[in-house]
This record gives C-alpha cells, sequence and structure tokens, in this order.
C-alpha cells in the first residue's frame, strides 16, 4: 500500500481507529455483561468499522471526491483484494466440501488414526506444513478450521483451543514462507534476501513452535475422553481436503488450490449422489455470503487505513518512537514496537511491513541494526499482532467458518488460546537482548554495503537502489 510518511504527524488522525474499537469491543463487554448470548456479534464488526470510516472521511481535508480517491485506493490495493479473493475461494471450498459430506469423512478418518492426546498438536504441524508451504495463513485457516472443529467436536476437545492451535501454525507458516508477502516485504523493504531473513528467522519461530507443541502434548488432553461412535467413513470424501494440503505443500499457488478444491468436492459430491448440480452450485455461493463479514470488514479497513496514513497518523506513531530510541537494543525495540502498532492500525500484517519498512531501514542504519535482523523482526511481530488482534482477518475467518458448522465462537474466546504467537512473541523480545538467532549476522557481518562478500556487493546495492527508486515512486 502506497503511504507518504514525508507529511507532518498527526495523533489525532488515529482517532478513527479508536474510535471503531471502542465501538466493537465496549459493545461486546456491555452485552457480555447483561449475559446476552453471543455478545460480540450484537452490534456488527462492520458497522462499527463503517462509523469508523465516516469519522475518517470528517477528519480528512480537501473535497469528497479526493476523499474518497484516498479511501478507495486503500480498499483497491492489491494485498486487500488478495485477501478479500482467499476469503471467498476459502468460504465456497468449506461449505461445498461440508455440504458433499467431506468434513465428517475427514473427523472420523483422523479419529480413527490420531490418538485423541495428540490431535491439538497435530492440527498445529498440519496448519504449518501448509502455512510454509501456501506462504498464506488465511488460505491455511479456510481449509483447517472445518476439520479441526469438526475433531475437536466429535472428540470432546476444547475447540477454542483447536483454533487456537491452528490459527498458530497458519502464522508460523506466513512468518517464515519464502513466498509470504510479509516475507517479501521485509526483505524489499530492508534490501536483504530471503534466504537470510530466513536464517534469522526461524531460529526465533522454531523454539516457540516447539514449546507450543509440548504444551498442546500436555494441555490439549481431553479430560475425559467420550466414546466417539461410529467412525466410519468414505475415503473419497475424504480426497478434497488431501487433494489441497498436498498442493498447498508442493508449493502451487493458493488461488488455484482452493478454486481446485472447490470443483473437485464438487464432483466427488455428484459421483456419490452427495449433491446435485443445483445442490452444489447453491453450496458455492453459500461458500461465498458465508464471508460477507470479514469481506467487508476487510474492505473497510484497507480504505481507513490508507485515511489514517494520508492524515499523518502513521507518521506521528514513528515520531514519537523516535524519541525512546537509544541505542542498537532500544531501536530493535522501536522496529518491533513500530510494526506492532501499525499492524493494530491496520490489521493487515503485509500492509504493517510496508508502511512501517521505510522508517526502518532508516533506523537500522542509525542504530546499527543489520537488516537481515531488521527484517526479521518487522516479520515476526507483524504476524504476532495480526494473529492475536480480535478484528484481524485471521481470528475473525476462523470465528466465522466455526459459525458456518453452526457453533457460536467469538474471537475473544479463541485469543486466549493462541499460544504459538503469544509465545512467540517472548522469544521475539528475549531474541533482541540475548542474541541467540544472530549466528548468521555474526559470521557474515554485513552493514549494507560494507563487510560483505565481493561478489555479493553488485546484488545488494542493485536491491538497495530498486527499494529506493520504489521508496521515491511512493
Amino acid at each position: 500500500m502506497e503511504q507518504n510518511l514525508n507529511k507532518k504527524g498527526n495523533g489525532f488522525a488515529l482517532l478513527p481507529f479508536v474510535v471503531f474499537i471502542a465501538i466493537y469491543l465496549g459493545a461486546g463487554l456491555i452485552f457480555q455483561h447483561q449475559g446476552i448470548d453471543m455478545a460480540f456479534y450484537q452490534f456488527p464488526s462492520v458497522t462499527a468499522m463503517f462509523i469508523a470510516v465516516i469519522v475518517a472521511f470528517a477528519m480528512s481535508k480537501g473535497s469528497l471526491d479526493e476523499r474518497f480517491a484516498v479511501f478507495s485506493k486503500g480498499a483497491a490495493n492489491i494485498d486487500v483484494l488478495t485477501m478479500l479473493i482467499i476469503y471467498i475461494l476459502a468460504g465456497a471450498f468449506s461449505n461445498v466440501a461440508a455440504t458433499m459430506g467431506g468434513r465428517e469423512a475427514t473427523v472420523n478418518m483422523g479419529l480413527s488414526l490420531v490418538p485423541v492426546q495428540f490431535l491439538a498438536a497435530g492440527v498445529f504441524i498440519i496448519s504449518a506444513f501448509m502455512g510454509t508451504a501456501t506462504g498464506t495463513s488465511m488460505g491455511t485457516i479456510g481449509a483447517i478450521v472445518p476439520i479441526a472443529v469438526g475433531i475437536a467436536e466429535k472428540g470432546g476437545l476444547s475447540i477454542p483451543l483447536f483454533l487456537g492451535a491452528c490459527i498458530g501454525g497458519a502464522m508460523f507458516g506466513d512468518n517464515l514462507s519464502m513466498i509470504s508477502d510479509t516475507t517479501i516485504a521485509a526483505t524489499r523493504t530492508q534490501g536483504c534476501e530471503m534466504r537470510d531473513k530466513f536464517r534469522v528467522n526461524f531460529f526465533i519461530a522454531l523454539p516457540a513452535a516447539l514449546i507450543t507443541l509440548v504444551l498442546l502434548v500436555i494441555f490439549g488432553r481431553p479430560e475425559t475422553v467420550l466414546p466417539l461412535g461410529d467412525l466410519s467413513y468414505s475415503f473419497i470424501k475424504v480426497l478434497p481436503y488431501l487433494l489441497v494440503l498436498i498442493l498447498a505443500l508442493i508449493g502451487m499457488n493458493v488461488f488455484l488450490v482452493l478454486t481446485l478444491g472447490i470443483f473437485v468436492a464438487g464432483a466427488v459430491g455428484l459421483f456419490t449422489g452427495s449433491m446435485g448440480i443445483a445442490d452444489f452450485a447453491q453450496a458455492i455461493w453459500g461458500g461465498f455470503t458465508g464471508m460477507n463479514e470479514v469481506f467487508f470488514l476487510s474492505l473497510f479497513c484497507g480504505g481507513m487505513s490508507e485515511l489514517i496514513a494520508h492524515n499523518g497518523g502513521i507518521v506521528w506513531l514513528v515520531e514519537k518512537l523516535r524519541k525512546m530510541m537509544k541505542g542498537n537494543k532500544s531501536g530493535q525495540v522501536g522496529i518491533a514496537a513500530l510494526v506492532s502498532l501499525a499492524d493494530c492500525a491496520t490489521a493487515n500484517n503485509t500492509v504493517a511491513i510496508i508502511v512501517s519498512g521505510n522508517v526502518a531501514r532508516d533506523m537500522s542504519h542509525e542504530y546499527k541494526i543489520d537488516p537481515r535482523r531488521t527484517a526479521s523482526l518487522l516479520d515476526v511481530f507483524s504476524c504476532v499482532f495480526q494473529g492475536i488482534i480480535p478484528y484481524g482477518a485471521q481470528l475473525l475467518s476462523a470465528a466465522s467458518l466455526t459459525m458456518a458448522s453452526g457453533i457460536d465462537i467469538t474471537t475473544i474466546e479463541i485469543i486466549p488460546n493462541l499460544w504459538y504467537c503469544w509465545i512467540l512473541a517472548v522469544v521475539g523480545i528475549i531474541s533482541i537482548f540475548v542474541p541467540f538467532a544472530d549466528g548468521i549476522c555474526r559470521k557474515d557481518p554485513w552493514n549494507w554495503e560494507y563487510d560483505c562478500a565481493e561478489s555479493d556487493v553488485e546484488n545488494k546495492k542493485a536491491m538497495m537502489a530498486a527499494v529506493e527508486a520504489e521508496s521515491d515512486q511512493k
């Protein structure tokens, strides 16, 4: 998303975001205190965001047409539109596969093959592999959540815990994947190579993942194992899910993976007599419309974040953070805080990195922070907060898919179970003060154009020039 960070900062520009949080969380807490069921869905998040967008419009200068042009640039950003398409494709695949009986078949197969006490850890591992292969947490959540919910429900396990395991694994993959938008944005803005950022990032993400696995094995066991009853299943109905997982793991484009999944699931339903042509068409449409809340919320949020940046809100955050930085360690903390606040303000980790990237690069120069380290910090903390904010696409999508299964779960209920995200944040902070993940930086010192192998100088200078040219255009 193109942002102008050279304008004067204005803290008041962040008011629309504050309005949204106050309305969305405030209304939910009030209704919950009153004992109303599904308290956080009584006042729709899209309506709260719509009010916040109106506030952003009212605060902006220029004619109405000029303000709408700024809003449209954010709403029509390629990252936002990419997410929107993933939402509806994931919803359609989930609904078609469930309609033809695939969800129940997959649940029964999983319960037949995996001991109940290891199912939560298994969901985390599958989500982590799929997220790493596809580079998208949204596609992973869309494919895995329906299965995870079914397994948890039938196995007598905690549904929020399973959702937390799925989202955590998806964020692990989103953070590390070579094809993830966040990896691309972080490395491009810092002028480093993806494999170098991966090597630094891996030693932060791996300990967090291992700790999460141990906790899921220990605490993911049910207090009592309920009788599971008949676990018979038709393997052919499991094939669409396996196809999506395998194609994702080999690195196929997520749009193609989900589209193939939709039509393979439909073909299986037609072949087995589980649905007719009209049922198939209705299931696709039902999947599309089932994602309408997160669709409109992301659309409005993209436009509003552009207005906030246009009015100087992001610059104001940057200015405040600069005052707290004194050296290398505090500079790293500042970069982590910068991208975290940007993600909270935009609810999009890729956008948060793009917004923060140029400033983070300047901080790297000023405080002598290795660019590979900076890229890793940007990716780690943007993914941490993207995974835990209750109005983020990942949590909203997981809650929506769970509700589509007939189970009422709010994003607030999932947050305490996002163990991987919380642990990753702790490990990330520790890695700043105890640089256990910086082995590559010490072995291959790199102060931008200095201290690097002569064969790499031209490539690195070219990357820096490309980033600078891109920044000038922005």
